[in-house]
């Protein structure tokens, strides 16, 4: 290769990395809804290929149909949830006053139990202050939510009319053989399959089992702290716990201490457990990814992608894991095999 070439080489190689890094720190805002189109597109590929391969409908035709069922099974229910938090939160009483009242009997339990005033009334005006800087991160959100929902649509529509054609692109442009080709995309697909579908029912089975529990044991507005025990199990290694604890110590203080009890054995023995249950019984669909992953790939998932984190972040980690183990068996195998046999020639010749 002339040098001629190598720059024009090394030169696309620099253009493609600079403007990659720049259009991903631009698209990051979005990177949930383009995330949530690509997972969407592998939950429904089979099918979708049906429909054009075998039924012979137009591309166009079965991407709306796409868009409609997505729509219907995954936009539709995640908006409905979205309105009634907001709705609930909407119906609270927000006067800083009433909170305000609330925060010092709370603070005065805990001085009771522990005699410790950790608060000050000067410290809990700045904390009242706080609330409608939290109000406005939460309608943040939504409008962030809302903006990536229409990016998934607008990803998803063009994605499902490229279908073979993209896929083949992105095939070729993989820097593996094509074992190794396979092995990549075998592992995205189930994980991302693993992870779409079992994070959903994990958080439903868990949100409404603890309901049942703060139901029973008469636990304050059990609706809006069911709701938070959905979101909580996103959360690594606390999860759950991050609700119904705080929960039970402000019972237990509050003088609701057979309900408190109640309540913490119920977490302990059920809430806890149910995504153990649910997991032994999705087994033979779920992946089998080491908790360490999922942990970890959890938290970092989540500072990079926002809520699709909680599916990516543990593909992310997954993939970058495959890719040592490649290349420990395409190089550092191969080459201490070569060794070897080296070594047996050179004692038979000897």
């Amino acid at each position: 290769m002339s040098t001629q070439e190598q720059y024009w080489r090394y030169s696309l190689i620099a253009i493609i990395v600079v403007l990659g890094v720049i259009l991903f720190l631009e698209f990051t805002p979005f990177m949930g809804g383009i995330l949530g189109a690509f997972t969407i597109y592998i939950l429904v590929r089979k099918h979708m290929l049906y429909l054009i391969e075998v039924k012979h409908m137009k591309k166009s035709w079965v991407a709306l149909l796409i868009l409609g069922e997505s729509t219907l099974c995954f936009l539709v229910p995640l908006s409905l949830v979205v309105w009634l938090f907001v709705h609930k939160i909407q119906n609270m009483n927000l006067d800083p006053e009433m909170y305000l009242e609330s925060i010092e009997h709370f603070a005065s339990l805990i001085e009771e139990k522990i005699d410790y005033n950790f608060l000050d009334r000067r410290n809990l005006s700045s904390l009242t202050a706080s609330l409608p800087k939290i109000g406005q991160v939460v309608m943040g959100s939504i409008s962030s939510l809302t903006v990536n929902i229409l990016v998934l649509i607008f990803v998803l529509y063009f994605m499902v009319i490229g279908n073979r054609r993209m896929e083949n692109y992105i095939y070729d442009l993989l820097p593996f053989n094509k074992h190794n080709k396979k092995e990549v995309l075998t592992e995205i697909s189930i994980l991302v399959r693993s992870n779409a579908i079992g994070i959903p029912l994990l958080a439903l089975a868990q949100g409404f089992v603890a309901l049942l529990g703060y139901i029973i044991f008469k636990a304050p507005d059990p609706i809006l702290f069911g709701f938070l025990t959905c979101v909580a199990t996103i959360i690594p290694i606390v999860g759950t716990g991050l609700v119904w604890l705080p929960l039970i110590l402000y019972m237990g203080l509050s003088g609701h201490w057979g309900n408190a009890i109640g309540l913490l054995i119920y977490g302990l023995l059920v809430i806890s457990n149910v995504d153990n249950f649910i997991r032994f019984l999705l087994q033979k669909k779920l992946a089998d990814t080491h908790p360490l992953i999922t942990i970890f790939g959890v938290i970092i998932g989540l500072s990079l992608f926002g809520f699709m984190g909680v599916i990516f972040g543990p593909l992310l980690l997954s993939i970058f894991l495959l890719c040592v183990d490649m290349f420990k068996k395409e190089y550092l195998d191969r080459h201490n095999h070569t060794e070897d046999g080296v070594l047996i020639i050179e004692k038979k010749v000897e």
